[in-house]
C-alpha cells in the first residue's frame, strides 16, 4: 500500500507538508495543497487513522447523542453536524438516548469509551447523571438545542466545561401569540413540550410574554403539555378542546405535536383556520403542502448542527477558553393556518 512518503515524492513536497494537508494542522498554499490531494487520489493513499491517533492522542471522531433522530428537525441538525465534521476531517459516532436519563448516561459513556475527541449532546429533561459524568471525565462537550441550567467547572483552572448552541425560543413563540392576538383571538392555547426541557420552559415563557404584550390574561388551563410527541400533542389538543371555553387559536411547540394536534382536530371534524387558527414552532419541508399551509417558526437546523461542530472544534483547540452559549435566530414563515389570506411565502428574522 502507498505510504505518506510515496505521496510526498509524487507531489514534490515533504512528508511534513503531506501531514499538514491531511490533518489540517497548519495552513498550506492552495497549489501545494492541491498537489498533495492529487497525489493522494492518484496513488489511492489511505491514512492510517489508528497510527495517527496513537501519535496525536486524537481519533478525529465526534460523538453525537441526539434523541428522535427520525424527527425532521433533528435530521436537519444531523446533516449540519455531519457536513461540517467531514469538512474538517472528523467522523461521527451516533447514538440515540431516547430522552431517557439512564439510557442517555449509558450511551454517552459508550461513546466516551470509543475515545471520541469530543461530544455533541441534546440532553434529556433530567441530565444530572449525564452532566456529572461529562464533568468528572472532563469530556469536551457541546450541548445542542436543549440547554442545561449551568455549565460546571471541570478543573482547577475554573474554565467552564460546557459550551451550548441553540435557537431562540422565547421571542419567536411570543411572535406567534401576538400574531394570533392581532387577528382578534382572545383565548389562545399552547400545546407545550416535555416538562424539564429548556426549550419547553422558554416557549412557555415566550407564550406568556406574547399574551402580556397583547394585553391578554394568562389562563393556566390553556397550557397543556404534549410531551414533544405526536401522541402527546393529540392528547393535549383533545384536552384543550374539551374545556368549557376552548381556545379559538392554538400554538403547538414542535412539529411532532403539530401533527398530533391536526389529527385531534380532524377527528372532531374541525377545520383550520375556520374553526380554530393554528400556528406552530418548527417548519418542515411539507408544511406548505397542508391545506391550509402552516404558519410556523422555522429553526435553522443545519446551521445549528454546523455551529455546534465549530464550537466543539474551537474548544478542542483552546480547552481553557471561557464557555459560551450561542443562540441562532429563527424565521417567521407566514402561511394561512393562522387565518390570514393567502400570500407569497416569506421569511423574516424573528
Amino acid at each position: 500500500m502507498p505510504t505518506m512518503a510515496d505521496v510526498a515524492r509524487n507531489a514534490g513536497v515533504s512528508v511534513a507538508t503531506v501531514s499538514h494537508v491531511l490533518n489540517g494542522t497548519r495552513p498550506v498554499l492552495p497549489h501545494t495543497r492541491q498537489a498533495v490531494l492529487d497525489a493522494v487520489e492518484q496513488l489511492g493513499y489511505t491514512p492510517n487513522g489508528l497510527a495517527r491517533s496513537l501519535v496525536t492522542a486524537r481519533t478525529r471522531s465526534i460523538g453525537l447523542a441526539v434523541s428522535a433522530i427520525s424527527n425532521p428537525y433533528f435530521t436537519e441538525i444531523l446533516q449540519g453536524v455531519e457536513a461540517h465534521a467531514l469538512e474538517h476531517g472528523y467522523g461521527l459516532l451516533i447514538a440515540d438516548p431516547h430522552d431517557d436519563p439512564v439510557h442517555e448516561r449509558k450511551v454517552v459513556q459508550l461513546l466516551h469509551e470509543r475515545r471520541v475527541d469530543g461530544m455533541i449532546v441534546a440532553p434529556s429533561a433530567r441530565p444530572d447523571a449525564l452532566v456529572a459524568y461529562l464533568a468528572r471525565h472532563a469530556v469536551p462537550t457541546v450541548f445542542l438545542d436543549r440547554l442545561i441550567d449551568a455549565a460546571p467547572d471541570t478543573g482547577a483552572s475554573g474554565a467552564p466545561g460546557f459550551d451550548q448552541v441553540c435557537a431562540d425560543s422565547a421571542e419567536p413563540t411570543a411572535l406567534l401569540v401576538t400574531h394570533l392576538a392581532g387577528l382578534g383571538h382572545r383565548r389562545i392555547g399552547l400545546v407545550a413540550g416535555l416538562p424539564g426541557l429548556s426549550t419547553t420552559r422558554e416557549r412557555i415563557t415566550g407564550y406568556r410574554h406574547g399574551l402580556a404584550a397583547a394585553g391578554l390574561p394568562h389562563d393556566e388551563r390553556l397550557v397543556v403539555h404534549g410531551d414533544s410527541a405526536a401522541d402527546g400533542g393529540h392528547r393535549a389538543t383533545a384536552a384543550l378542546l374539551s374545556l368549557a371555553a376552548p381556545p379559538t387559536a392554538l400554538v403547538t411547540a414542535n412539529n411532532a405535536m403539530t401533527i398530533g394536534a391536526l389529527r385531534a382536530l380532524r377527528e372532531r371534524g374541525l377545520s383550520v383556520p375556520g374553526d380554530l387558527a393554528l400556528c406552530c414552532f418548527d417548519d418542515f419541508d411539507w408544511a406548505d403542502l397542508f391545506s391550509p399551509g402552516l404558519t410556523a417558526i422555522a429553526q435553522p437546523g443545519r446551521e445549528l448542527g454546523a455551529r455546534a461542530v465549530q464550537v466543539l472544534l474551537d474548544r478542542l483547540a483552546d480547552p481553557e477558553a471561557p464557555a459560551r452559549t450561542v443562540r441562532l435566530p429563527c424565521a417567521f414563515v407566514h402561511r394561512t393556518s393562522c387565518g390570514c389570506p393567502a400570500q407569497p411565502e416569506e421569511g423574516t428574522d424573528s
